[in-house]
């Protein structure tokens, strides 16, 4: 039996879906197509499962290429425009303005509908059939603290859907979609606190699950609580970088009139969707005045390599990268080569674990409140159930784990268990 799915007779268990589920992530994106004893999650790009978001628009010529395909293209020096953490846009005022892309200016509301609709063609393609209805996932908050900004950002990414063709279109919060997926593999009832901590957001879902819930349609007795926070892997990846590659190119170093240097243009490199915004002329003109004014012009040169090359994105895989290896290992080196000839840098699990400790910290805090919302003890939570590509970070992890030193982690599909989950829901909720 594929994992994650039930199967029963009578019923729409019995019966290939009509609908699909779509995990639009930060990182990465699946589509899921729910058919009894088959895989869940159709394949996307050369038989992987995985599409990451990431769109790379090429110079020579009208040739857009989407996922490896595309940090391929970059990664072999093409000229063009590389776009990734999209999803990220949700929310913000930027989601109505436009990028330039080949010299035309494009929407962002268009670049992520041309996505989403790239999704859709590969699925049916997958499928050997349409899809015009799906359940899409959204993490439990696109915004902090504002409710408003939250609702349109759902709205925004309803009104993408349809453009990308979708017309019947339902949502489900991530973690429960993963809880979903989890549910099919248990033999008793647990309460399951679902830590989803995906490219974007760290989402939290506190349920009661057991196989004698799973058939039922209507699970909202069973969520005792949800919250999240718009933190993930891309600010692990900003504060990282922050720390350890951004002095390097003059961060935290001083103009000779003894101020700071100015830091606004080095958040914006050291973030996924806004690297694009350094290859400006008003960038370059204002990193040429601040080279005038350094002290120390060297880091200054670095940076003024790394904006001639666009190399801003090559410098942010060197970045997640170490991150990467930093979930695993005690240490890793960034290669700066391609700014900085034989440059490198090591960076140490502990480097990683100052540079993120603020943010672990609000994580923390929205798992308390979510408890103590819920009116849950933290010692009568059964599971921690891990899911999302950023749940292995090991201060995250070990934080978790001891606010709830009653609970067993548990690992879940930490790439395909949330599109195989919201594949569940959307047979349940379509047919």
């Amino acid at each position: 039996m594929e994992r994650g799915l039930t199967l029963q007779s009578g019923g729409w268990q019995d019966r290939q879906a009509q609908a699909c589920g779509v995990d639009f992530g930060t990182s990465n994106s699946t589509v899921g197509w729910y058919r009894p004893g088959e895989a869940a999650l159709l394949p996307l790009e050369e038989g992987k499962s995985s599409l990451p978001s990431i769109v790379f628009f090429h110079a020579e010529d009208p040739l857009v290429s989407y996922g490896r395909a595309a940090l391929d293209d970059y990664l072999a020096g093409y000229e063009g425009r590389m776009m990734r953490s999209l999803k990220s846009l949700l929310g913000t005022s930027m989601m109505d303005d436009c990028t330039e892309v080949m010299g035309q200016a494009m929407p962002f509301r268009g670049l992520l509908a041309q996505f989403i609709g790239e999704l859709k063609r590969r699925a049916e393609a997958a499928a050997g059939r349409e899809f015009t209805q799906a359940v899409l996932g959204r993490p439990v908050r696109f915004i902090d603290e504002d409710d408003e900004a939250d609702r349109v950002a759902q709205q925004t990414l309803e009104d993408i859907a349809r453009a990308a063709g979708f017309r019947d279109i339902a949502f489900q919060f991530e973690p429960i979609a993963a809880a979903f997926d989890y549910e099919a593999r248990i033999g008793g009832e647990e309460l399951v606190l679902v830590a989803d901590i995906g490219g974007g957001t760290s989402d939290f879902s506190l349920l009661r699950l057991s196989p004698r819930r799973a058939g039922l349609a209507d699970r909202r007795d069973d969520i005792l609580a949800s919250a999240g926070v718009h933190i993930g892997g891309t600010d692990f990846d900003r504060s990282l970088s922050l720390a350890s590659a951004m002095p390097l190119l003059g961060l935290g170093s001083s103009l000779r009139n003894g101020k700071a240097m100015p830091s606004g243009l080095y958040f914006d490199l050291a973030s996924w969707h806004t690297i694009n915004q350094v290859y400006t002329r008003k960038a370059w003109a204002h990193v040429m005045d601040n080279y005038r004014d350094a002290g120390d012009k060297a880091p200054l040169d670095r940076l003024l390599t790394l904006i001639r090359q666009r190399a801003g994105h090559w410098l942010a895989l060197q970045v997640e990268s170490a991150k990467i290896i930093l979930s695993a290992e005690t240490a890793a080196r960034l290669d700066l080569g391609r700014i900085a000839p034989g440059e490198s840098l090591e960076v140490g699990r502990a480097d990683f674990d100052e540079a993120i400790v603020r943010l672990v910290g609000k994580v923390e805090r929205t798992v308390a409140d979510l408890l103590q919302s819920a009116g849950v003890d933290a010692g009568e939570v059964d599971t921690i159930l891990f899911a999302g590509g950023s749940s292995s970070v090991p201060l995250l992890r070990q934080r978790l784990a001891a606010q709830l030193p009653q609970a067993r982690c548990v690992e879940g599909d930490v790439f395909g268990g949330i599109g195989a989950g919201l594949a569940l829901d959307a047979a349940r909720k379509f047919g």
